[in-house]
């Protein structure tokens, strides 16, 4: 059975959340994983894609304004490269389990079963959706406000931090430089249950391992393993950020 996701309930904890004028209707759908809408021979419009399309637009462009007014004398080079790691699954996941979503999200029996509402993956999309639901429906300034306080403080930590967040990106740059070779990334197991699931990941180079590491998603394990990779190689210093 679906735990507890009532109307009343998830309408209270909007307006908790600091809205107090909203479409009922479209937040139901932010909160409906199309399984759910299957199982109930739902119309496919009744799930939350679409608007998770559009909350994602609304949440780059929030975003995007934050770092254009905080960041005025960082090149769009840096600036695109916090964005893509603020609009991620992994950061979004974060305001997810802050705001404690999940009681609220809906999804068919078998996937509750298999721990579906506790997915990186689907939270993450649920707060995109729910940005597109109140960016039809409520106050566009309390929208924004809302993205920006809550997402703030990541940013800041992103930017003062890029090394940790973009060590694919950096490890790449650096095999690029000497051969146009890439590093390799494989996955050397998954435990746990399949709503906990931890991935061990390696990266090679031409055959040789450089690191492994482990991380809720194949995405955070491969971060972690060319964070290490990255000092191994001299790439990043024992502080976390770049040799010149």
């Amino acid at each position: 059975m679906q735990s507890d996701c009532s109307d009343t309930k998830l309408n209270n904890f909007i307006k908790s959340l600091g809205f107090n004028e909203f479409s009922q209707e479209l937040v139901q759908i932010a909160f409906t994983h199309s399984s759910y809408t299957k199982e109930n021979n739902l119309s496919y419009n009744k799930c939350y894609e679409r608007l998770e399309f559009l909350g994602d637009a609304v949440l780059k462009m929030v975003i995007t304004d934050y770092l254009y007014e905080k960041f005025p004398d960082s090149p769009e080079g840096d600036l695109t490269k916090i964005r893509a790691v603020a609009v991620s699954d992994e950061i979004l996941h974060k305001i997810a389990l802050k705001l404690n979503i999940e009681p609220y999200i809906k999804v068919s029996e078998a996937e509750e079963k298999c721990g579906g509402k506790k997915l990186e993956s689907i939270q993450a999309c649920v707060m995109e959706a729910l940005f597109g639901a109140l960016y039809l429906s409520s106050n566009k300034i309390t929208l924004k406000k809302f993205i920006t306080d809550n997402l703030s403080e990541l940013i800041d930590d992103i930017a003062a931090n890029r090394t940790v967040y973009n060590a694919k990106a950096i490890l790449q740059e650096y095999t690029q430089s000497k051969n146009k070779d890439l590093p390799e990334y494989e996955l050397v197991k998954t435990t746990g249950a399949a709503h906990n699931r931890t991935f061990t990941i390696k990266v090679t180079y031409h055959g040789e391992e450089l690191a492994q590491a482990s991380g809720k998603t194949k995405k955070q394990a491969q971060q972690e393993a060319a964070f290490i990779a990255c000092q191994k190689l001299g790439i990043i210093n024992t502080e976390g950020t770049l040799n010149e």
